[in-house]
């Protein structure tokens, strides 16, 4: 697994949740802007997945199985775009809520990916 893009992936997906958590404290919807950043973390969730497809095609296997580990990818690439459709019919503070709790889910399984690889 590649350490560098799994921490970007956190990185990203937790300062997502920072973001939306601030905006759901100043009691305000998910907007253009918060969209944008749910792309961006999805777009690095699914090169997260097509780079472990890769890695496992090529012979590397995770510690705990490629059927858990493909269970937790795909899971972390539907993530935040399911809280981003979630928000999208929920256009109050509660919806930037959804989208902050996304992002926290994502970061967490991050982490489980990484265990799952045997780091």
């Amino acid at each position: 697994m590649l350490v560098a893009l799994t921490i970007a992936v956190t990185a990203a997906a937790l300062a997502l949740a920072a973001w939306c958590g601030y905006a759901a404290y100043r009691d305000q919807p998910t907007k253009d802007w918060h969209f944008i950043g749910m792309a961006v973390v999805s777009v690095l969730a699914l090169v997260q997945l097509v780079a472990g497809i890769v890695l496992v095609a090529g012979g590397q296997e995770p510690h705990d199985g490629s059927v858990i580990f493909f269970a937790y990818l795909v899971g972390a690439v539907l993530s935040v775009p399911i809280a981003g459709f979630m928000s999208l019919t929920e256009r109050t503070r509660w919806g930037s809520v959804v989208v902050a709790a996304g992002g926290v889910v994502l970061a967490v399984l991050e982490v489980r990916l990484y265990a799952i690889w045997g780091g």
